[in-house]
């Protein structure tokens, strides 16, 4: 039986604890299964979003999270931004939606590397969620280990982060050959839609809420 503050222990705890919030079908996780059935900087968007994902629970499990409860206007920019980008790109599948295109490079996804960076960076950082979850929620649950164990839960949680992602990119080569179909391409993009839409109503939902 596992001592409860062992480093394994800690370990596991922090890899359940990122697991539960990563885990989620999310905008991340949508743009990459897109770019992934295409074949196209799958594996630079699966290392990008680990890394992204390091710095914030890093930063959140070493006590940088509280900078955010401090400039509570930043999140409120974030917000803003976030509902528009999600929007526009609920918008943009949708259209492809409309379309009777297979896995056509050139109709769907970013065409270039430089676009996908932007795009993940785009759809990771204009969440605020992801600094309300993976910053203070991971931040506050890693602070209650003693200083010394802290690192062994951050390295469970971003552990499960590169599992995750790096998963997700792998497998949507077994699911390539389904997407062959235009019917399927177009369930995923309307999925995708309705993905973005339903995170960006959330957004404004819980913004208007917090003013009352």
């Amino acid at each position: 039986m596992l001592d409860e503050t062992s480093p394994l222990s800690v370990l596991i705890q922090g890899f359940l604890t990122g697991a539960a919030l990563i885990i989620a079908i999310g905008s991340q996780n949508a743009f990459l299964l897109q770019q992934g059935l295409l074949h196209r900087f799958h594996w630079q968007i699966a290392t990008l979003c680990s890394v992204i994902d390091t710095i914030l629970i890093a930063a959140g499990v070493f006590g940088l999270g509280l900078l955010i409860k401090q400039f509570p206007q930043a999140l409120t920019l974030i917000t803003l931004f976030g509902v528009i980008f999600l929007l526009l790109y609920g918008y943009k599948a949708l259209r492809a939606a409309m379309k009777n295109t297979t896995l056509n490079a050139q109709a769907r996804g970013s065409v270039s590397l430089k676009m996908a960076i932007l795009t993940t960076l785009a759809l990771s950082l204009l969440n605020p969620h992801v600094y309300l979850d993976t910053v203070l929620l991971i931040g506050s649950i890693g602070s209650q280990f003693e200083l010394d164990a802290r690192p062994w839960f951050a390295a469970g949680a971003i552990s499960a982060s590169f599992v995750w992602f790096y998963s997700l990119a792998y497998a949507a080569r077994w699911l390539a050959p389904l997407f062959k179909k235009p019917i399927a391409w177009r369930i995923l993009d309307l999925s995708v839609c309705f993905i973005m839409w339903a995170l960006a109503l959330n957004l404004s939902l819980n913004y208007f809420a917090s003013y009352n």
